[in-house]
């Protein structure tokens, strides 16, 4: 059997990749878990990479499978038949994506990695095109792999550059008003903000409904929800216990010493002066409160 060695170190059968490569959506694309298996790394830490670099990762990029999507691919087959089970939607990289992981992961064995996937992907392309009728109307393009190294080298170290320059600067306001009638306004922001947590959420508010299970829901799927509130009506304990049943699960806690409602993103603590539930309904305001320590604010609940 075929193989190539990169870096005199890490030996790969042509094959091999070639086997986890599936088409999805009508595109070729390769999965987190042997993508991660390919780099040596661990598909969590694969994710949160991505994650971090999410702007450089759009739909055409990168997706997440959808569980029908999941059983009825060859992959889903395979994992069932060795004894394992799905523990989360995994996501899907595009040739274009994958180019992309190793400007996330920075390291020589993911490039040498991506240039033999890149490679697999272009055989791929030719057999397809050698094996029908359009191989007279469409003119492949043959990478230079050498320069296209070089060159993504070089525009990663750009990229990381302006990534660098943009540290400790929130695309997101860190504090303003927003008036009644901004309802739509209101609920962006606070999706936003769901959006951009990596490890964990933490919301105290005293009134909720399932409007603010709805919104927790944005979030990554192995980012934590923790919800702190006071007492709970049996119509909201049945929206919980139903959620719960269907979608990642979030903690609830009862708690009814706070005056105000306070929204953890990681390690950054917002004060909003509104229930998330009625965003928008009236004026409110919001601060992300710069010398708050958030483990010691959930340690003191």
């Amino acid at each position: 059997m075929k193989t190539e060695q990169i870096r005199g170190e890490v030996t790969i059968e042509l094959s091999k990749i070639e086997e986890r490569i599936f088409t999805i959506r009508g595109k070729q694309v390769m999965i987190d878990k042997d993508l991660a298996l390919l780099y040596g790394v661990e598909t969590k830490r694969l994710n949160e990479q991505v994650k971090r670099n999410i702007e450089r990762f759009p739909e055409d990029f990168m997706f997440q499978l959808t569980m029908e999507e999941c059983l009825r691919s060859q992959f889903a087959t395979l994992n069932q038949a060795q004894g394992q089970h799905l523990k989360y939607l995994p996501y899907a990289f595009t040739e274009n994506g994958i180019a992309m992981l190793s400007s996330v992961l920075r390291s020589e064995t993911a490039i040498a990695v991506n240039i033999k996937i890149m490679r697999t992907f272009s055989q791929i392309r030719k057999s397809v095109y050698k094996d029908s009728n359009l191989s007279n109307r469409v003119e492949l393009i043959e990478y230079n792999m050498s320069d296209m190294r070089r060159l993504l080298i070089e525009t990663t170290d750009k990229v990381d550059s302006i990534f660098e320059s943009m540290k400790g600067t929130s695309i997101l306001p860190i504090q303003g008003i927003f008036f009644d009638g901004q309802i739509f306004d209101a609920y962006t922001f606070v999706s936003d903000l769901i959006r951009k947590a990596i490890r964990r959420i933490v919301l105290i508010d005293n009134y909720i409904d399932d409007t603010v299970l709805t919104l927790l829901d944005k979030r990554f799927p192995d980012v934590t929800a923790t919800l702190y509130t006071g007492k709970l009506s049996k119509t909201v304990q049945l929206d919980i216990s139903k959620h719960n049943s269907q979608y990642a699960p979030i903690e609830i806690k009862t708690f009814d010493k706070a005056h105000d409602r306070f929204l953890i993103i990681d390690d950054d603590v917002y004060l909003i002066g509104a229930s998330i539930k009625d965003l928008g309904k009236k004026w409110f305001g919001f601060t992300r409160m710069e010398n708050t320590d958030a483990d010691e604010l959930i340690g003191r609940i």
